[in-house]
């Protein structure tokens, strides 16, 4: 099991849009170098909704490739099509990626047997370890805690990543789908409690910038140190707040820009972030120390 500060990674662009590969892997140098537990490749935060299956694929590849086997790669293969989702799943095996991170079908809203049977259907075509992902504020569909525990005994599937929010519902999961079913955050704002009330980590989009501060902190947390962790969190409480002024992955890639670590690339229909947000995305910078 993973547990710790898993960067769910931007995907740098040129200002054309195009993949900028140098930058790509000089980011995971520096998450290696950082002491990040693991990469989340072509998520929510990676642009994968403005990928096209083969970039998606590639993309996947060249982490796993840069990476050399120095810190685990997660592929997002998540889709709202179950076909391309084992597809892009079946990509990530064969790229060699530890585990798949799979987002609930957005937008055509399934009922929960059909969340079951779209994640078992996946489960099934592909022999990877899988973690699933509920992030109902982006794609109008939650899976609820009981259909959860119903996939969890499929022997592939390993674990969660909730981006709800909701601590309560990391105390019924766990009573649920038991100990060894890994339990992950996906809201940075709520990452610190949720490990000092017993989840796993959290898939972050914080540590894109703040990589050694992030995974302090959840080395504390995940140690039961709360004094120690809530302290190592609060200069951060900016950066969780700031880097969803926008929809993300929009802040986080300006603020990975303004370190000097990828270009000023994003594809539409997303844009760079508006003049107006840069004071605040910067002083939550320099509030964590990295400016």
């Amino acid at each position: 099991m993973l547990r710790g500060s898993i960067v769910a990674l931007v995907t740098p662009m040129h200002a054309d849009g195009t993949v900028d590969e140098e930058s790509l892997g000089a980011l995971i140098d520096w998450h290696v170098e950082s002491g990040t537990t693991a990469i989340v490749a072509v998520g929510t935060t990676g642009e994968s909704a403005t990928l096209d299956e083969d970039e998606h694929c590639a993309v996947i590849r060249r982490c796993v490739e840069f990476a050399a086997g120095r810190i685990p790669v997660i592929a997002g293969t998540g889709a709202n099509s179950t076909r391309e989702a084992i597809a892009l799943t079946r990509c990530a095996q064969s790229a060699g990626a530890e585990a798949a991170l799979l987002v609930t079908p957005y937008y055509n809203k399934p009922t929960q047997e059909g969340l079951y049977l779209h994640f078992k259907a996946i489960a099934e075509a592909v022999d990877l370890p899988q973690i699933l992902y509920n992030v109902p504020g982006r794609t109008a569909c939650d899976m609820h805690d009981e259909t959860v525990a119903r996939l969890a005994a499929i022997d592939n599937i390993v674990g969660i990543k909730d981006a709800t929010a909701d601590l309560a519902r990391l105390e019924t999961v766990r009573a649920s789908c038991g100990p060894d079913f890994a339990l992950y955050s996906g809201d940075d704002a709520t990452g610190c409690e949720f490990m000092l009330r017993g989840g796993d980590g959290v898939i972050s989009v914080t540590t894109n910038v703040a990589p050694r501060q992030m995974q302090a902190m959840c080395a504390a947390a995940l140690a039961g140190e709360r004094e120690q962790a809530v302290a190592l969190d609060q200069p951060l409480a900016g950066l969780h707040a700031e880097l969803f002024v926008q929809s993300n992955p929009i802040p986080v890639k300006w603020a990975v820009s303004e370190l000097g670590r990828c270009p000023r690339g994003i594809r539409l229909p997303l844009t760079w972030l508006s003049d107006e947000y840069h004071g605040r995305v910067r002083a939550a910078m320099e509030r964590a120390g990295i400016l």
